[in-house]
């Protein structure tokens, strides 16, 4: 089992390391450049090419049954889940293959309401301590089960 992390701006990335030295799991940490290096034995840092989505394509061509991803990027999240991977967003929400059509369809439409109306206010709430609480819990759960899944 593996913890692949979408590094770029993901708000639990110390919380993914904690959680994967419980689990005794390597942790991959993919981004495009713009975080300092973790010198930690189960981490590996990769570093993709500059560009939209890189970082994304690495995960999704590495992800399979058994391993964890940890992103807020739905599109990414769908590929994942296809390829038998369990999905936990930064909030603590698990992508399944029972909700990932839902949050695919959801980003789309929010996606077009914000083409239709560009002085529409945009972006989401902070990041709350409760949500990082969450994250904590659904990561632990989601790890254990793949760990005895690929046992």
């Amino acid at each position: 089992m593996s913890l692949y992390v979408d590094a770029d701006a993901c708000p639990v990335r110390d919380e993914c390391l904690r959680v994967a030295e419980r689990q005794g799991a390597r942790v991959y940490l993919v981004c495009n450049g713009g975080i300092r290096p973790v010198a930690h034995p189960l981490v590996e840092m990769v570093y993709v090419a500059e560009g939209p989505d890189a970082a994304d394509r690495w995960i999704a061509g590495q992800a399979v049954a058994g391993d964890v991803v940890v992103t807020a990027d739905i599109p990414l999240a769908a590929k994942c889940v296809a390829a038998g991977a369990r999905v936990v967003k930064p909030n603590g929400e698990a992508l399944t293959p029972a909700n990932i059509g839902n949050a695919l369809a959801a980003r789309d439409l929010m996606a077009d309401l914000r083409a239709a109306d560009p002085f529409r206010p945009g972006g989401g709430r902070g990041f709350s301590r409760a949500d990082r609480s969450r994250f904590l819990d659904a990561l632990e759960r989601v790890m254990r089960e793949a760990q005895r899944i690929t046992r």
